[in-house]
């Protein structure tokens, strides 16, 4: 192999080697990313309080969808007089997970089922997973 061949190749061995240093370091999660830059979605840890009338709350953490995704809006000529690109950090792949809330008062329904995410992507707002504002 030629001098070429071996300096590339071992630019590759130490670029691999970096790789699996940075990862290791942050176990390739999103903890070592400036997320007020981040462009993309993501499962994320989220934390809320489970309630419900007639019991006590309970604070639940569990993995929800976060992120920014492109985009973009542009006039036009003809109406609507604005063609636009909106995507939103939508869910993907879910699991349903159910609890048990804590001192629920007689006849009332003690358990409380919520969401986790498992995949989440870029994608068109569907109003029967996530909120989406409409003007």
């Amino acid at each position: 192999m030629d001098r070429t061949g071996l300096d590339l190749k071992a630019r590759l061995c130490c670029m691999g080697l970096f790789f699996v240093w940075v990862c290791v370091g942050d176990q390739c999660g999103v903890t070592g990313v400036n997320l007020q830059r981040f462009t993309g979605c993501a499962v994320r840890e989220f934390t809320f309080m489970a309630r419900k009338p007639g019991c006590e709350g309970l604070q639940v953490t569990t993995d929800a969808c976060w992120g920014r995704c492109e985009t973009w809006e542009k006039p036009v000529l003809d109406p609507p007089y604005i063609e636009s690109y909106q995507r939103v950090c939508t869910y993907n792949q879910t699991q349903f997970v159910t609890i048990q809330l804590p001192n629920c008062t007689a006849g009332v329904d003690p358990y409380y089922t919520y969401p986790v995410a498992l995949r989440c992507d870029c994608g068109v707002c569907v109003t029967s997973t996530t909120e989406c504002i409409t003007v």
